[in-house]
């Protein structure tokens, strides 16, 4: 299967080639490392030659290489273009996939449009409009308010396009939402881990799916996330959700934490945690919690080895066979799990421990493929059935950073820990509660409290002193941090969870807060209730009751905003 929209040209321009080749000796901007990656890309796609002038690598990803050129048109001018080479290792079928949710989703409602696709063997360039914007790091706390309710109003169109055609994006960010502040123009791009829903119209989605099903394996009532037995947080699939006949499939490039980012012109250091800007509430310092416990302290992994070491001297009998496991490690007792009958009871359900019948069946395979920090709940409890609801849980953390002036807002190492930082925002029982409805168990040591959001905002903002109160919200900081029971014998201390509390009390209490002068307040002294309603909706907790991206274009927030 071919999707390539040819261009007129000859393969082969030597001359015009060495011309170019001497134009990027001149340009001191371009290093020796960038110059030796444009010349293997003329030498790999050499249709590129006679058509364009690359003039410099403008964005890296793990899937791709993103370069700005020039391109001379027969009218006699010369028209910037995004110049996008994907990995030689790319599969054909994801390549054809991400072109047509451009060709068929894209040129209108803010979402990106293709221009030409080349393809020489195995190598790619999709060639698109290029949108020169600013990072949004540069811009995140000299936005007005009015900027950012465009901003997420245009975003929101983006998504109503894509979501219509049945594309869940997978990988809304701001990076990925490229913005153009003095044109007020927006682009939603990189299509790369899109996947489609059950009636999606992208037909190369459907086929996408299924030869993701193809490879995908899954047993009833697995260990969806392994969690250390002195941590907050635990995630299991409940006896009673056990059997489920259909799951969505795995995406093979999810194992993958750094994806391909549309990064275009200064934006391409947006993502760098150097930057001068606001650190992020879940900062450096404490968002390594996990990994630290385990590096440290040989004899505690991220499960409990006391509590599975000795498996070796544990059998599980059944009518026909028995079934030993000698090998204290995870992959053996996986390995010999293929064997293990999926209706042996576990004594480890609901607690903070993971028994060896448990370790023994294989891991629920769920897609969780998207960027750390943006990845909705469903997606960290490895959920099978995703729909568009996880886009709209990423605009909500797009969202929560512009009202609070914090980016990146969330930061976790691991899966468990970004459940336990939600939690200190949306509140423990409310994560609870909204698992069970998607078919999750999740066990936290600690009760925590809802925030409430425009407080929360406000003093990371800097603006609580200004600003006026909304009525009849949950409090504003965690007032019970006391431990309860993981189990109804055995609590456990809530290391990872406790430090997060600490952590997002230090902001609240002043630590790392703005001080915005009144002559500064560009309209953040006057944010209306319905921008944390709206917040609220989007970090909705249960993806069934999620606002919808054509909802919320018709919330009071926009009410104003023409159509």
């Amino acid at each position: 299967m071919e999707t390539v929209l040819k261009s007129p040209c000859d393969e082969q321009h030597p001359q015009q080639a060495e011309d170019f080749h001497g134009n990027l000796e001149q340009n001191s901007k371009v290093s020796a490392g960038i110059r030796k990656d444009i010349e293997k890309l003329y030498e790999a796609v050499p249709q590129l030659v006679n058509v364009f002038k690359i003039k410099e690598k403008i964005g890296e990803g793990t899937f791709s290489s993103v370069y700005l050129a020039t391109a001379q048109l027969q009218a006699g001018y010369e028209e910037k273009m995004a110049l996008k080479h994907l990995i030689p290792t790319s599969h054909p079928l994801r390549i054809a996939a991400e072109l047509q949710c451009l060709t068929v989703a894209g040129g209108q409602d803010n979402v990106m449009g293709v221009k030409y696709c080349f393809r020489k063997n195995d190598h790619v360039v999709i060639v698109m409009p290029y949108l020169e914007h600013e990072s949004f790091l540069d811009i995140l706390n000299s936005l007005s308010f009015e900027e950012v309710r465009e901003y997420m109003f245009n975003l929101f169109k983006a998504l109503r396009r894509i979501h219509h055609f049945g594309i869940v994006h997978r990988d809304v960010k701001p990076s990925n939402f490229l913005y153009n502040r003095q044109l007020k123009k927006y682009a939603l791009v990189d299509f790369g881990l899109a996947q489609g829903t059950p009636d999606t119209k992208i037909e190369l989605l459907k086929t996408a799916h299924s030869e993701d099903q193809q490879g995908s394996c899954l047993q009833n009532n697995p260990i969806v996330a392994l969690g250390n037995g002195a941590s907050s947080v635990s995630v299991t699939a409940p006896k009673q959700t056990a059997q489920q006949s259909t799951s969505k499939a795995a995406d093979r490039r999810s194992s993958s934490l750094s994806k391909v980012q549309m990064k275009q012109g200064r934006g391409g250091k947006e993502d760098s945690v150097h930057h001068s800007v606001q650190r992020s509430v879940f900062g450096e310092r404490n968002f390594n919690v996990y990994s630290s416990t385990y590096q440290e302290n040989s004899s505690t992994k991220l499960i409990k080895q006391s509590k599975i070491i000795d498996v070796s001297s544990r059998k599980l009998v059944t009518k026909k066979k028995i079934i030993s496991t000698k090998a204290v490690s995870n992959g053996a007792a996986r390995k010999a799990g293929s064997g293990c009958p999926l209706n042996l009871p576990c004594d480890c359900y609901a607690t903070d421990r993971v028994c060896s019948v448990c370790l023994s069946r294989r891991q629920q395979v769920a897609p969780r493929a998207g960027t750390p920090g943006f990845r909705a709940p469903e997606v960290l409890t490895k959920c099978p059935t995703q729909t568009t609801a996880i886009d709209m849980w990423s605009a909500g953390i797009i969202f929560l950073s512009l009202l609070s002036g914090r980016y990146p807002f969330f930061k976790a190492s691991d899966d468990l820990t970004a459940l336990a930082q939600i939690m200190t925002v949306r509140g423990s029982r409310e994560t609870i509660q909204a698992a069970r409805t998607f078919g999750k168990s999740v066990v936290c040591t600690q009760v925590v409290p809802t925030q409430n959001l425009r407080t929360l905002c406000e003093k990371l903002r800097g603006t609580n002193g200004s600003c006026k109160r909304s009525q009849g919200e949950g409090p504003s900081r965690s007032e019970n941090n006391t431990a309860v029971p993981a189990a109804a014998d055995k609590p456990c201390a809530p290391k990872a969870l406790g430090k997060q509390i600490q952590h997002l009390q230090s902001f609240q209490e002043g630590d790392g807060a703005l001080e915005v002068k009144a002559t500064d307040m560009k309209g953040w002294d006057q944010v209306p209730d319905e921008a944390y309603d709206l917040l609220d909706k989007l970090l909705d907790l249960n993806p069934a009751t999620r606002i919808t991206a054509k909802e919320a274009l018709l919330h009071p927030f926009f009410k104003d905003i023409r159509l």
